[in-house]
């Protein structure tokens, strides 16, 4: 009989993403004191809206590099991986820029419960208001 197994289930590593250096070169990460972007993080299957966090120049190298999200805390100060506490990870599969290069979009792979830090799929799962749209004429 053999005792509880020591091996970890292994994470699956991103895949690193090719990319546009042009484009790149294009974000505007000046018109933000500290150089930070919303990145608005959408399910690639549904295009549900996970969350929307920010990120530098340095996060999106780093997304782009591993194929994680990468995003930078405005309270901590400092760099997180989504998925690395709660292991409720993204797995990137595109990442797209506005046309004035001070927005991202990145779709995702949702793996684990779901983007939100209370365990919740997305972060939006409040609705504050809601109403007909364009009326009837």
């Amino acid at each position: 009989m053999s005792g509880p197994s020591s091996e970890v289930s292994a994470v699956p590593e991103g895949v690193a993403l090719a990319f546009d250096e042009d484009l790149l070169a294009a974000m505007d990460f000046h018109k933000d004191a500290d150089g930070l972007v919303p990145a608005v993080v959408q399910d690639a299957v549904d295009g549900t809206v996970l969350t929307v966090a920010y990120m530098d120049a340095e996060a999106l190298r780093r997304t782009l590099a591993s194929g994680r999200t990468w995003f930078y805390s405005r309270s901590r100060r400092e760099y997180w991986q989504k998925g690395e506490t709660s292991g409720d990870r993204q797995y990137v599969r595109e990442v797209r820029m506005d046309c004035d290069g001070d927005a991202l979009v990145v779709l995702v792979d949702q793996h684990g419960r779901g983007a939100c830090h209370t365990g919740a799929r997305t972060c939006f799962y409040r609705t504050i208001g809601t109403g007909p749209g364009v009326p009837a004429p």
